[in-house]
């Protein structure tokens, strides 16, 4: 009797596949970002209440990240950090990534509306829109100022955590969210250095790629000064203090100084030593944001000015 050989093709999706649909490294920022907007907002918050806010929140943001994508699955294909995805390895068909991010958009939406207050559901449907409509479709194959201008949908979390508990708008939201905003674009582009060549393949003008990585880094420099302004500023109102205000000038001087670093250095050195500056600066992004989100928790937990 003939062997029958055994159909190879894409592994079926499991649950994991789904996961990472959501993009959880990306979410798990959104989920912090947002609890501590809510947590240190003035208006205390019911435990039950919060808890159903930042997991319609992070429901949002994963929605986001599905739509992404759908949408992007070609150029992740060709992208050395991306082909791995769900989608554009098969896993998951475009048309299951379209209905997940649309069926989970829905669902977070209404849930917080019904959760917190409507003010925060509809900014959360913005930041949706934002990143999968103005950011995804529009700016990322448009424009070098993709990740500047798409960078916004990243900060919107801890004001829309904010709003949950105060259903509006204030100083020390719109501080959070300039802390992110100016924060984006050097992490983006730090990353962009030395992988220059997986934007180039995919056709996305990324800085690095449309003025190049000389260009690249006095952008890194210049965001780095002013980011810094706002991220102090924010130890100034209601929600700073000492211990805040301390990590901020340490992380930002550190921020100034690894961008400083990255200026002077030219294309032949990067390449001599593998990037290391450069990667080391990205290695030290990743905490920036997040040292500061803590420094805020802990500063609520033992009080501020």
């Amino acid at each position: 009797m003939a062997e029958i050989n055994a159909y190879e093709g894409p592994a079926e999706a499991g649950f994991g596949d789904y996961v990472a649909l959501l993009k959880p490294r990306v979410m798990s920022l959104v989920v912090f970002t947002a609890f501590v907007g809510l947590w240190i907002a003035p208006q205390p918050v019911n435990p039950f209440v919060a808890f159903c806010a930042v997991l319609f929140i992070a429901l949002g943001g994963g929605a986001s990240g599905a739509l992404n994508m759908w949408y992007d699955a070609d150029i992740d294909a060709v992208m050395k950090r991306t082909a791995g995805r769900p989608v554009p390895s098969g896993r998951v068909t475009s048309d299951e990534a379209l209905a997940v991010g649309i069926a989970l958009s829905g669902l977070s939406v209404m849930m917080l509306g019904l959760a917190a207050n409507w003010f925060a559901a509809g900014f959360l449907a913005f930041t949706i829109f934002f990143y999968a409509v103005v950011y995804t479709i529009w700016l990322k194959r448009s424009t070098p100022q993709n990740i500047v201008i798409g960078g916004a949908a990243g900060a919107f979390p801890p004001m829309i955590g904010w709003a949950c508990a105060t259903g509006g708008i204030s100083l020390e939201s719109l501080l959070m969210f300039a802390l992110i905003f100016f924060w984006t674009p050097p992490h983006f582009w730090a990353l962009a250095l030395f992988m220059k060549e997986d934007y180039s393949k995919a056709g996305v003008p990324m800085l690095t790629v449309t003025h190049g990585r000389k260009v690249t880094r006095r952008h890194i420099f210049a965001y780095t000064l002013v980011l810094a302004p706002f991220a102090i500023w924010l130890g100034l109102t209601s929600v700073g203090g000492p211990l805040y205000m301390a990590v901020s000038v340490v992380l930002n001087v550190m921020f100034i100084a690894g961008g400083w670093r990255i200026l002077r250095r030219s294309e032949e050195q990067a390449q001599a030593d593998g990037y290391k500056v450069e990667k080391r600066y990205f290695r030290l992004s990743l905490y920036y944001t997040f040292l500061h989100f803590l420094a805020l928790l802990i500063q609520h937990w033992v009080g501020g000015w």
